[in-house]
């Protein structure tokens, strides 16, 4: 009977290692997955600030080529031909600055949207919507300031090929 006892005893000693084992490992892992969430949280935070400033860039962008284009316009028809010449230039580098603002937000989207597939937590999800939604606009402003970097180049050799008398 004395030596069943001794048995008992030596098992639940066992038990009990195992089980403060088992809880100093729990504590390690949560605390990991602590300092995990806490890094996602930090890059889709920081994911969704760049996509914003990039759409913001873009749209400010687009009103720099949309002003490119009218002073081409203008300086076509005032027969300023150089002077429409660097106004499409202009509007062209804007252009090309938008779409780089656009590509900038689409990688800050990817970013989030990849911090949302190990963090599925609400404020991820919607922070990575918000970064969509950004990149959006910068997209349509990079195709707007297309557009405009188009109508001033337009303007420019139109310009070119019919000057006009001062």
């Amino acid at each position: 009977m004395q030596e069943d006892i001794e048995k008992i005893y030596s098992k639940i000693l066992t038990l009990e290692t195992e089980i403060g084992n088992l809880r100093q490992g729990y504590l390690v892992v949560n605390k990991r997955y602590a300092e995990a969430i806490g890094s996602l949280k930090s890059l889709t935070t920081s994911a969704l600030e760049a996509a914003k400033r990039a759409a913001i860039a873009a749209e400010k962008a687009l009103m720099a080529a949309k002003s490119s284009a009218t002073a081409a316009k203008l300086a076509a028809s005032e027969s300023v031909i150089d002077a429409a010449e660097a106004a499409a230039d202009a509007a062209a580098a804007s252009a090309e600055a938008a779409i780089e603002a656009a590509a900038a937000a689409s990688a800050a989207a990817s970013a989030a949207a990849a911090a949302v597939a190990h963090q599925a937590e609400e404020s991820s999800i919607r922070a990575s919507a918000e970064a969509a939604e950004a990149t959006k606009r910068a997209a349509d402003s990079a195709a707007e300031a297309v557009r405009m970097s188009n109508l001033a180049s337009e303007c420019a050799r139109n310009a070119r090929k019919n000057p006009q008398a001062p």
